[in-house]
């Protein structure tokens, strides 16, 4: 065969392949652009889902959102003997839940239910006892728990009634219970001052309860966690603690003149000057009546300068008239801004009850479920004690007797 053929054989097989090497590159080129815009196109998409996914991020973090706490206030449980000795039952047991029954089913609808524990549960162990040092069986606060209350302030001129001892059995009882916050009287400066943030529904609140009354039965040196008796100081530090970190600040005040149904001057300073800490709600205690209520600084703070008596066995229908006052905290967020407002105040007037030969009967009412029978002139007694509440709020809203 002549070389010349044999050369010829030789180049197609080279061609076949430098052919066969271009598609492949050519291939390989189109499948690397392919590819790269495929990439493209799928970072381009996934930019766009981030976006979106972004700004739905930002429109609901924006979103107007919308929080209510409701809350319901009665005044002093103040345990007379005439009260314990009703609710004695034949074992040697209490039962004060009769005694509430009418209330109990109002309270049940709130979220923040209150009352000012005027006596000391030091328990029948110390001795059960009257006025002027009173001392009051545990069953006074197995009765508020059952009603459904579970905001309860301590902090009162009668604390100290029976010493530290009186303290410590109270703090036990009150601890060994569940869902109930209380305030006021402690076992120790640590437990005293322990940051407490609760949180119902959204909003968070912190509560303090101080009195600025001891019946001269001051709280041991170095002790002085056992009833907390009212300072500036005090108050500031304890309110600094958690301003900023809540929503809603509640202080329980033991103030006011006994028996006035007016204010003083010094409930006023005392008012404003919580009320620039940054108190939103005040509630009063210790003058056994009722006394206004207003809000003050703009409508910063709801103060109630007195409750009055919740149950008690004292004498005159002015101290057997309480005050209960229910109200909405509404929490506004809206572009990460919260707004807080306290509204829809609502006045009731409560009566306690009871026979003048034993078995006494006490038990208390609301002026709704009153009659000719169980108060003579009720309605008159009535208006009197809603225009002493109203007098600084002509606009509160009152429940309208029933005819």
């Amino acid at each position: 065969m002549s070389s010349k053929k044999k050369r010829r054989r030789l180049k197609r097989p080279v061609k076949i392949i430098l052919f066969l090497s271009v598609v492949l590159i050519l291939m390989g080129s189109f499948l690397q652009y392919y590819n790269f815009k495929k990439n493209e196109k799928n970072k381009r998409l996934e930019i766009a889902r981030l976006e979106k996914q972004k700004k739905l991020e930002e429109e609901k973090k924006n979103a107007r959102k919308e929080y209510n706490l409701s809350m319901i206030m009665v005044g002093d449980a103040l345990i007379h003997s005439s009260v314990y000795a009703d609710a004695k039952q034949k074992d040697g047991s209490y039962d004060f839940k009769p005694m509430l029954e009418n209330i109990k089913p109002i309270v049940k609808d709130y979220d923040l239910k209150y009352y000012n524990q005027e006596t000391i549960l030091g328990g029948k162990e110390l001795g059960l006892s009257n006025y002027p040092r009173f001392n009051s069986p545990y069953e006074v606060g197995d009765a508020f728990l059952d009603a459904g209350f579970n905001l309860v302030s301590l902090a009162t001129n009668h604390t100290m009634d029976k010493g530290e001892q009186g303290v410590l059995n109270s703090r036990a009882y009150w601890s060994s219970k569940t869902n109930v916050v209380t305030a006021g009287s402690y076992s120790s400066f640590e437990d005293r001052d322990k940051e407490r943030i609760y949180e119902k529904n959204g909003i968070k609140y912190a509560f303090f309860s101080y009195t600025m009354w001891n019946n001269g039965l001051s709280t041991p040196l170095g002790k002085e966690y056992l009833n907390n008796e009212y300072s500036p100081e005090l108050a500031k530090n304890d309110i600094d603690r958690v301003k900023g970190k809540c929503d809603i600040i509640i202080v329980a005040m033991h103030w006011g003149t006994e028996y006035s149904t007016g204010i003083n001057d010094k409930q006023v300073e005392v008012a404003n000057y919580l009320s620039s800490l940054g108190v939103n709600i005040i509630i009063g205690a210790h003058p056994h009546v009722v006394e206004p209520i207003e809000f003050i600084n703009d409508g910063r703070t709801l103060v109630i300068y007195s409750l009055g008596n919740f149950i008690s066995d004292q004498v005159g229908i002015e101290r057997l008239t309480g005050l209960m006052v229910s109200l909405n905290v509404k929490k506004v967020v809206e572009k990460q801004i919260s707004t807080i407002t306290v509204e829809n105040v609502k006045g009731s007037l409560i009566y306690t009850s009871s026979k003048s030969y034993v078995p006494r009967n006490f038990k208390v009412y609301t002026y709704n479920q009153l009659n000719s029978t169980i108060l003579p002139n009720y309605k008159n007694y009535y208006e009197k004690y809603k225009n002493i509440v109203s007098s600084r709020m002509p606009d509160l809203q009152f429940d309208v007797l029933n005819e």
